[in-house]
């Protein structure tokens, strides 16, 4: 469980970001460092959104009144082909301070997910009098991490006429580095049921809808360019999915799909007192700034259902902005 906590936050870029000293950025000024954190952080603030809003159904078969599962899903949202999220253009045309030692104006540098590393940049004062260099920070893809990963808890109970609750959590952990926790909650409903031949189709069809939660925060280690207290990341993420979802009725193996939309949001925040030590801008600055990320897409997926009793297993992948790997252990009843 240790393990699924760790990889949780090392999705929210919590780990890649710390290692890479990205408040060094400040050094810059504040109109800088807000513009890199904005572009460095989108691409994983949306493949988060994408993994974690996946894995809310195995079934389009609605559970009876009182039939229950409970299950342990773990999502991947794959971003290896990804180059496009991998990286982003940077042109110090659009920076006031920052630049490229090697007098580049304009490259392609890492983003939270990439791998591209070695990028030195510098700040200098008018008069070329005082400088500052820094690497800028790379991204999970430089710890062979590609894919960004999520995992909860998911309870599922049949009410009545066709309608299933579910509801998924992380429940609260805190860390030395990091503290983290999920909820969602969710509600299925299968319109075969109201067909007079309900019991002898071999199909289900049903809708989804999906609501999830999660926040966290990291503690940054300080750099010897800026130092500080209390430096942290805080991030909050919400999506939303509708989804149509069929599957067969068969009593062990059984396959299922669906075709969806999602929408999410994510907004981190920079928090802390940090103080640029060198450089020619060395100033104060005390819970910096805001950044916030959209998505929205087309999801669809196609998946199996193993039923061996009180034990099943399913796997799924969706095809979207960030193709997803689902896979679950399930215990119900029904």
């Amino acid at each position: 469980m240790k393990r699924l906590l760790s990889l949780v936050a090392l999705a929210c870029g919590f780990q890649a970001m710390a290692q890479s000293n990205i408040n060094e950025v400040l050094a810059a000024g504040l109109d800088d460092a807000e513009r890199f954190t904005t572009d460095y952080l989108a691409p994983a603030s949306e493949g988060f959104m994408y993994s974690l809003s996946s894995g809310w159904y195995n079934t389009a078969d609605a559970k009876p009144l009182g039939g229950f599962e409970i299950s342990i899903i773990g999502n991947m949202a794959n971003f290896k082909n990804k180059e496009n999220k991998k990286a982003f253009e940077l042109n110090t045309a659009d920076y006031d301070n920052l630049q490229f030692v090697d007098g580049s104006s304009s490259k392609l540098v890492s983003s939270a997910l990439g791998d591209i590393e070695g990028i030195r940049v510098f700040i200098e004062d008018e008069n070329g009098l005082l400088r500052e260099e820094f690497d800028l920070p790379s991204g999970l893809a430089s710890e062979n991490v590609n894919f960004v990963p999520s995992g909860f808890i998911q309870a599922s109970v049949g009410l009545i006429k066709g309608t299933e609750l579910k509801a998924r959590f992380l429940p609260k952990i805190n860390t030395d580095d990091y503290t983290i926790g999920m909820y969602g909650i969710g509600i299925q409903h299968e319109v075969t049921k109201h067909l007079p031949a309900d019991k002898i189709l071999p199909i289900a069809i049903s809708a989804v809808i999906g609501y999830t939660h999660l926040d966290g925060s990291y503690d940054f280690t300080d750099s010897n360019i800026v130092a500080g207290q209390d430096q942290k990341l805080e991030v909050d993420v919400n999506t939303w999915v509708f989804q149509a979802v069929v599957s067969t009725k068969l009593p062990i193996l059984n396959f299922y799909g669906g075709l969806g939309y999602l929408t999410g949001s994510s907004t981190t925040d920079v928090l802390g007192t940090y103080t640029v030590q060198s450089g020619p801008f060395q100033e104060s600055y005390v819970d910096p700034f805001s950044i916030k990320k959209d998505a929205s897409g087309v999801t669809a997926n196609i998946g199996a259902k193993l039923k061996l009793g009180f034990f099943r297993l399913h796997a799924d992948y969706a095809l979207a902005e960030f193709n997803t790997l689902s896979v679950g252990v399930n215990f119900g009843f029904r």
